[in-house]
């Protein structure tokens, strides 16, 4: 599965990046929405992984924007804010995950992701 992570602290975003590395995944960091949005375009992903709050484009401002372009999308909201129900309007495959989490909480969403992925691809 390849996975991007869009987040503006560089410290958190190597971190994270790292920790969702497991066999079966490639992770790319990125700073900004805009350049995840370069990269998307050359060959797109299978997970957006984002921050709301970026410089520029913000995280759900990306996220409609991917999913306008595949309705099908798998996207993770990241927040220190609870986005309640708003980011499940948007899709059946877009997720929110309360900042800070525990690197656990990161982990079990992923697999049951690559878990509901792999389910459709046997459909």
């Amino acid at each position: 599965m390849r996975i991007v992570y869009i987040e503006d602290n560089d410290e958190l975003r190597e971190t994270i990046g790292c920790l969702m590395e497991a066999p079966g995944r490639s992770v790319t960091c990125c700073a900004n929405a805009e350049e995840a949005l370069q990269l998307d375009a050359q060959a797109p992903f299978d997970l957006v992984v984002t921050d709301v709050s970026l410089p520029g484009q913000s995280g759900t401002e990306l996220a409609q924007a991917l999913l306008k372009q595949s309705p099908q999308r798998w996207i993770v909201l990241c927040s220190g804010y609870d986005l309640g129900h708003y980011p499940a309007q948007w899709g059946p495959h877009v997720r929110s995950l309360l900042k800070p989490f525990e690197i656990e909480e990161l982990e079990a969403l992923l697999g049951q992701i690559e878990a509901q992925r792999a389910g459709a691809a046997l459909q």
